[in-house]
């Protein structure tokens, strides 16, 4: 009998034939998926596996985009652009070992001149400030450092030199508060809602204009995609270019010979603020704040502790250096009683609530029994005897003022009375709503306000008696009593805890002026394109609206022309001579125990129907017809194009009290 196969060998378990099978069946599918998986990758992604080798072989730079220009009203320069070359190190890109990137230091510290050590710090600080953005090392390297880096591009991997925009300020220092300054975005920058376009790296306003227009201000970057070698090297070949936008262009209401005159006439006197405002639409011809600075140093890739601390004071010192220091705007943030400059202010308060007519005569015997034996005097301890609110405002009598806050003292009503309530009409103790905004609140007491600082002062542990208040301003009450009718004295007078800056005063005088409309102040006037076509008027809308009586108008304005230009009256001395007729009104204030006066001159020009207000403001400037008013007087003579040879001398300031 024939049998198939091997008759010698035993027959097959049926066990192993069962793990052959498996065994088999799996080596099959493995082989299925290897073979399915290398025509998946050969035959249906060959093209897009080999779109994105050639990827790897190009790399995409952005070009940013160069921010507007802002000129002032007569199209001058104030900030443009300058092209440099800077020195920069792409994190990303460098070396993973310590000891490459140690050599690698080593080889840019000799081309940069810069320590090793220098370069690991300006790492950390700039990582940290603006993390995943490229670390500027340095900032208008040569040509020379340029060609060589190209040359040598593989033993400086991550280093490269790109051309950037740089923030120049033709001026100098004209307007460092005004137009502000700009800086790389940061983290915060780039949460806020409104820059969803911005990258780590690109330029945005960080205060002043530069912050309020910075969308406007602001281009839209470009691209260039180039082809690089092996080492991400380029190999010179441009693959394709999105040339960038530039920005708007910004034109200002500012007249830079006014800005000019004003910081260096309130600069030779000290420390102080000044406004220049058209009274009818609010437009600013000039503001600014001495002492100011260098928006340059700003400028550089990174500001030094030093440097930063020069310009906006010691962060850690409890606020009190900042308000010291130079990037504070005196103009918009200082908080400063105004004396006697207020008092226009309660003249209108006192003729709405009855407390006096235009032609009411109150005797100024020189003294104003306040109660509990004190009694006040006027300054110098002049006695002006019947007077009306023309003379009174013509010499600046305190005690026609005092009678009048006396008269409508109203400690029931929680916000006050009359003189509350015309000082906040006006925008005494809120901001303008100024177009650039950094404008502090001020103070305007009112019973309310002092009597809950009373209650507070009578918990357990907290402070009695004077105090000095965050901003360093005297409070002049302290804390140790409630309201009384001695604070509604000194707020008509512009004294007690009264806090207000000139921009506020200003808007209130331009008020007065133009008969009642409480104008929005603004830099902003109109923003063109980069062909030069204008795409934007800016004039924002009053704030409100008051009701002043033509008759009281008239009669304020008489009074503040009177002090001005008559003889005995308070800035005569200054103005007594000038050839265009105008409205002032002296103002110094007491600033507390050990503290020189603050000296203020508010005038409204030309008389009687004025175009402009100017307010000025020195700190411990002594009498407002000593420093004030000759710093005011220099910024109408460039308001008002008079030639200073032609202002008529008519005596000292000598003598004057206000």
């Amino acid at each position: 009998m024939a049998y198939g196969g091997d008759w010698r060998r035993p027959p097959m378990p049926a066990q192993f034939a069962l793990r052959a099978t498996i065994l088999g069946g799996i080596g099959v599918a493995v082989f299925a998926v290897i073979f399915l998986r290398l025509w998946y990758l050969q035959v249906l992604s060959g093209d897009s596996y080999q779109a994105e080798a050639q990827n790897n072989q190009v790399r995409e730079f952005t070009v940013r985009a160069p921010r507007g220009e802002i000129v002032d009203r007569h199209g001058n320069v104030l900030v443009t652009n300058r092209t440099a070359l800077a020195l920069q190190v792409n994190l990303q890109e460098l070396p993973r070992s310590d000891e490459r990137r140690r050599r690698l230091f080593e080889r840019v510290g000799e081309v940069a001149e810069l320590t090793p050590k220098k370069i690991r710090h300006e790492i950390r600080v700039q990582r940290k400030e603006n993390p995943g953005s490229p670390v500027t090392l340095d900032r208008d390297v040569s040509y020379d450092t340029v060609y060589y880096l190209r040359e040598n591009q593989r033993r400086f991997p991550g280093v490269s030199v790109e051309r950037v925009y740089v923030r120049q300020y033709p001026q100098g220092a004209l307007a460092a508060q005004l137009l502000g300054y700009t800086g790389e975005a940061d983290t915060e920058d780039l949460d806020d809602p409104r820059n969803e376009s911005l990258a780590l790296g690109d330029q945005v306003g960080k205060s002043g204009v530069e912050l309020a227009y910075d969308a406007l201000l602001r281009g839209v970057n470009g691209a260039s995609r180039v082809q690089v070698d092996a080492s991400g090297a380029p190999t010179g070949r441009t693959l394709s270019e999105t040339l960038p936008r530039p920005g708007n262009d910004l034109e200002l209401s500012v007249d830079d010979q006014v800005q000019q005159t004003g910081q260096a006439a309130i600069s030779s006197y000290g420390s102080g603020g000044f406004v220049a405002m058209n009274v009818r639409s609010g437009e600013l011809l000039g503001l600014g704040s001495s002492p100011s600075f260098d928006p340059s140093v700003l400028a550089k890739p990174f500001v030094s502790e030093s440097d930063s601390e020069a310009i906006f004071g010691d962060p850690d010192d409890d606020g009190l250096s900042t308000i010291s220091a130079p990037a504070f705007n005196r103009a918009t943030q200082g908080e400063y009683p105004t004396g006697s400059t207020f008092k226009p202010i309660t003249a209108l308060a006192a003729l709405d609530s009855g407390a006096i007519g235009v032609d009411s005569i109150i005797n100024d015997s020189g003294e104003f029994p306040l109660g509990d034996g004190q009694v006040l005097h006027n300054a110098g301890d002049a006695a002006y005897g019947a007077i009306d609110l023309r003379q009174a405002l013509k010499v600046s009598s305190d005690i026609f003022f005092y009678t009048l806050g006396f008269r409508m003292d109203e400690p029931r009503e929680p916000e006050g009375g009359a003189l509350q309530a015309w000082a906040s009409k006006l925008g005494i103790g809120e901001t303008t709503g100024l177009d650039i905004g950094a404008e502090a609140d001020g103070l305007l007491p009112t019973p309310e306000w002092r009597n809950e600082l009373y209650e507070k002062s009578q918990e357990p542990g907290s402070p009695a008696g004077k105090q000095v208040v965050p901003n360093d301003f005297y409070v002049y009450g302290g804390l140790d009593r409630p309201w009384t009718v001695g604070d509604n004295v000194n707020l008509a007078v512009g004294q007690g805890d009264l806090q207000a800056d000139p921009l506020q005063m200003a808007v209130a005088y331009a008020a007065i002026a133009n008969g009642g409309t409480v104008v929005t102040p603004h830099v902003g006037l109109r923003v063109t394109d980069p062909d030069g076509r204008v795409v934007q008027e800016i004039s924002p809308p009053p704030k409100r609206e008051v009701e002043i009586p033509s008759s009281w108008r008239q009669t304020i304005l008489a009074g503040l022309h009177d002090a001005a230009q008559t003889p005995d009256g308070t800035s005569y001395p200054v103005f007594g001579g000038y050839p265009v007729e105008i409205a002032g009104k002296t103002g110094t204030a007491e600033r507390g125990v050990g503290r020189a006066d603050q000296s203020w001159y508010i005038a409204l020009a030309p008389y009687p129907n004025p175009k402009y207000v100017v307010a000025t403001t020195i700190e411990e400037g002594g009498f407002g017809a000593d420093t004030a008013a000759p710093a005011a007087q220099k910024i109408l003579n460039a308001l008002l194009h008079v030639d200073e040879s032609k202002i008529e001398p008519v005596g000292s300031t000598l003598g004057a009290y206000e």
